[in-house]
């Protein structure tokens, strides 16, 4: 078996795994088989992937991922799942060492995958030769002694009872399995089972076109001086390179300088205002909308990191690393990264006002993640800058950053956690939004359910319609099968079996 049939082997196999597994089911238990299914398949085709370093991290991660994607179940749990399969066969099929350019590499994978197929095979049967077959023969010779055994088979079923009961229960196997294989070849199904195959396919073919893969290799973290060369044209006596390279170095230290000390002066102006309201003189009143003391923060934030980066990049991208006179250029940067991560820190206080008053809710929690990846941000840019690193040291850093805090992120229940967090706050809570924690997944029934009088309280028709609720939610998960298990909805479904019983008593 040549490498191409191995490989379309290994997509009709997935295809139909992936069929069996996810049709009509929730992605939970079917996923540790279908990663199974996924890596070894990878390993098989790409061995040299199994002593890349980079692949066994991605390992640890995805035991994480799919421990806590049985564990919680949780969009977030999936979302961070599927993009670490998706890092993980970019780093086992193409050289990489950014996540960015493994990413692209993956998107290429899917984007060029009827391609791939087609050439799959024509490699598979394309120049195979044809052999002679000799099934005309076997079934030749085959039709007396088929019969002999029917005429025989008929006797003993006619002569012995357990014999017939033998070969009854075998029929009906027979016919429940035959109406269940029919059933796999609805239209539905057909087209799910393709797309099954289309995605096993685009993740384990690997495309010739090794764009991302090669420009990836070429980068380095470590930046160097390029030296230029000038061509005056017109001139009798042409000046030297190294005096133009000077006076043009000399010239953007200087508008760099005075750049910062201008974005400096602004950004000290608006910390000493948030240093004053924000940080000493902070008074709630319901009457002023904190949750616009957030927002405005966060955008101010956004647009001052912005700003950051793209002055950093503009000014540390050349040689002007290597201009000996450029020290206080570096203050002013240094100076102006210490103002940034100041305002992320009155940020993450107008958060925590905001969260004391109002308890959490998605964007709360989204504004810490992102005052976290700001921090990492400016630690990169200040390393950047002061070991003279690359804008691909940059962003590469930033983007495994982004992937552990997906990872970390997905270890959480964060419905429950707000949940039980703002019913156990609602005393010092100013509003207790109950329409927002009775929208929330139904992993957290149980805890509503708890606290039912605290949302009766507020509206006499939410009791009912949590009722209504749990009995759909429930119907939902009749229709699952063991495939769908997780523990998640493993421990709701028990709760609301135990409280039934309890009731019935």
């Amino acid at each position: 078996m040549n490498e191409q049939l191995r490989k379309l082997t290994l997509y009709i196999i997935g295809a139909f795994l992936f069929n069996v597994l996810f049709y009509r089911e929730q992605m939970a238990l079917n996923t540790v088989f279908f990663d199974a299914f996924v890596l070894s398949a990878l390993f098989y085709l790409y061995p040299s992937a199994r002593a890349n370093t980079i692949v066994r991290w991605l390992l640890v991660a995805n035991v994480i991922c799919l421990g806590t994607l049985l564990l919680h179940n949780t969009v977030l749990t999936k979302y961070a799942f599927i993009c670490n399969v998706l890092l993980t066969v970019g780093f086992a099929e193409y050289t990489h060492r950014s996540a960015w350019y493994a990413g692209g590499s993956v998107f290429l994978n899917f984007f060029l995958f009827i391609g791939n197929l087609a050439e799959t095979v024509s490699g598979a049967f394309g120049k195979k030769a044809k052999r002679k077959s000799n099934w005309a023969k076997y079934v030749k010779f085959s039709i007396i002694p088929v019969a002999i055994a029917f005429v025989f088979f008929v006797i003993y079923a006619g002569a012995n009872s357990v014999f017939a009961n033998i070969v009854g229960n075998v029929a009906n196997w027979l016919e429940i399995n035959f109406e269940r294989f029919f059933f796999m070849f609805k239209p539905e199904r057909i087209f799910f089972t393709l797309f099954g195959f289309y995605v096993i396919g685009s993740l384990l073919a690997k495309t010739r076109i090794n764009y991302f893969s090669v420009n990836d290799i070429v980068q380095s973290d470590e930046l160097v001086r390029r030296k230029k060369t000038v061509r005056r044209k017109f001139t009798v006596q042409p000046m030297p390179v190294k005096y133009f390279s000077i006076i043009g170095l000399k010239n953007e230290n200087l508008t760099g300088v005075i750049s910062l000390v201008l974005l400096n002066a602004l950004l000290f102006f608006v910390n000493c205002i948030d240093l004053n309201y924000v940080w000493m003189n902070f008074e709630f009143s319901p009457d002023k909308p904190l949750y616009k003391l957030v927002h405005e923060g966060t955008g101010l934030l956004i647009v001052s990191i912005i700003l950051a980066m793209a002055v950093v990049l503009f000014f540390f991208n050349g040689n002007l690393n290597f201009y000996k006179r450029n020290k206080w250029l570096k203050y002013g940067t240094y100076l102006w990264i210490f103002q940034n991560a100041f305002l992320v820190l009155s940020v993450l206080l107008r958060d925590y006002y905001y969260i004391q008053h109002y308890g959490l809710a998605y964007k709360r929690i989204g504004v810490l993640f992102f005052l976290l990846m700001v921090l990492v941000g400016l630690m990169t840019v200040f390393v950047k800058v002061y070991a003279t690193k690359t804008s691909y040291f940059l962003f590469r850093v930033n983007a495994w950053a982004a992937v552990v805090l997906l990872v970390a992120a997905s270890c959480i229940n964060w419905d429950v956690l707000m949940v039980r967090y703002n019913l156990s706050h609602r005393a010092e809570i100013t509003t207790l939004d109950t329409p927002f924690l009775l929208g929330l997944s139904d992993r957290t029934l149980p805890v509503l359910y708890e606290n039912k009088d605290v949302f009766l309280a507020s509206d006499s028709t939410s009791g009912e319609n949590l009722d209504k609720r749990v009995k759909r939610y429930l119907s939902d998960q009749e229709q699952y099968s063991w495939l769908s298990w997780n523990y998640a909805d493993s421990k709701v479904k028990s709760y609301f079996s135990n409280a039934n019983k309890t009731a019935a008593k």
